[in-house]
């Protein structure tokens, strides 16, 4: 790439008219980025952080070290899954039921809906735990995959990867777990709201919901790089386009103090789907601590919907 560069440049400035060679290395200098963009573009949306990194030593997760823990208060009881995507990588993630701490002991919680949570961008799954614990006292039961490339989890994540990657964990709780796809809510945040939107168009689900996501990839690029010819771009995630397809109840969840995801974006990609649908505005929260901004309301909010949906069927 460097000797290409070079020699572009090269034969820019050989030129003998001066504009002509401005013109000329201008231009370059747009394709060379351009090309520089293309042949990086994994690497500018995908984040992942691979085991050991992490937050994987989490107290509750066996129901043991519950010092400092108070009475009546709920956790997720964790268990490690792995599972088989159709390419033949094995992804790992979690699988969390609530549990109620009564002195020194912990209460299964029944709880009548599955969340299957696709994450951001960034991290692993580890990273999430604390809203998973907030989450988990709807009550729900939280399945949480790590896409390929991120934690425990095999490969190098592309976007038709992850779509398989979500494929292949709704496959784990359908086939392998036997949960009723009717008890399934299916959970997307930022770059997970892309995969959710995916996997919602192409299953029947109870319901999905969508934090803090975008439009498509194009969309966020122009808002990150407002000169980049987005055409160039091989990484769609449209879900404008698939959300039209999505017929079950639809929840939206966005902030207008999102500085990473415009609001404009989940406003717009909420106005492209069909009812029913609703939309939720939390106040002044930024992208990554939504639930936390929320707080209370947030919460009765989501726990508003999922048990409406379990209404509906």
């Amino acid at each position: 790439m460097l000797r290409y560069t070079i020699t572009i440049l090269k034969t820019a400035w050989s030129s003998p008219n001066a504009i002509v060679r401005i013109v000329r290395i201008l231009i370059c200098v747009v394709v060379v980025c351009v090309l520089l963009i293309m042949s990086f573009e994994d690497k500018l949306i995908y984040f992942p952080e691979k085991y050991p990194s992490g937050l994987w030593n989490v107290a509750e997760t066996s129901g043991r070290n519950s010092a400092g823990l108070a009475d009546r208060a709920v956790v997720p009881r964790i268990e490690d899954c792995s599972f088989r995507t159709a390419d033949g990588f094995t992804l790992h993630g979690w699988y969390a039921t609530p549990v109620m701490k009564n002195g020194d002991s912990f209460e299964p919680l029944q709880s009548k809906k599955v969340m299957i949570w696709f994450h951001g961008n960034a991290g692993n799954i580890t990273h999430r735990y604390d809203m998973m614990r907030m989450l988990i006292s709807l009550p729900v039961e939280i399945f949480m995959p790590d896409y390929r490339g991120y934690g425990r989890s095999e490969g190098s994540p592309t976007e038709s990867g992850l779509y398989l990657d979500a494929s292949a964990a709704w496959d784990y709780l359908t086939v392998e777990r036997g949960i009723d796809p009717k008890r399934i809510v299916i959970f997307g945040k930022s770059l997970g709201g892309a995969v959710a939107v995916d996997l919602a168009s192409r299953v029947d689900c109870a319901g999905l919901i969508v934090q803090s996501s975008f439009t498509s990839a194009s969309a966020v690029a122009s808002h990150v790089l407002p000169l980049f010819p987005t055409v160039f771009l091989h990484t769609k995630l449209d879900s404008l386009s698939k959300i039209r397809n999505v017929r079950c109840p639809k929840l939206f969840i966005h902030s207008r103090a999102d500085e990473v995801i415009p609001f404009k974006l989940g406003w717009k990609l909420y106005e492209a789907a069909p009812e029913p649908k609703e939309f939720y505005e939390v106040q002044g929260a930024p992208h990554n601590t939504t639930y936390l901004v929320g707080g209370q309301a947030y919460l009765e909010a989501l726990r508003s919907f999922i048990t409406a949906v379990g209404s509906r069927q």
